[in-house]
């Protein structure tokens, strides 16, 4: 029985995918993380402008530079993993 699922299961997967298309857990884990890490630095930093207005140009400019090293390390993990 387990056997039949398993065989049941990879003939399934083996035709799921299109001919030409390959992906990678990984690569997909990385534009996960840095998709996340973008989402949770814009959230914080619309929140921390709200509390404190004045500080928006010093809020901006961390936020920019948080968002960058995010995309930086989603992009570094997506080529080491070609």
């Amino acid at each position: 029985m387990i056997t039949e699922v398993i065989t049941m299961a990879q003939e399934a997967a083996a035709h799921a995918a299109p001919a030409g298309i390959s992906g990678s857990i990984v690569g997909g884990l990385a534009g996960l993380g840095a998709a996340l890490g973008v989402g949770m630095i814009g959230s914080k930093a619309a929140e921390a402008v709200g509390r404190n207005p004045g500080a928006f140009g010093n809020i901006l400019t961390m936020s920019i530079i948080g968002m960058a090293l995010a995309e930086g390390l989603g992009i570094i993990a997506f080529f080491a993993v070609k």
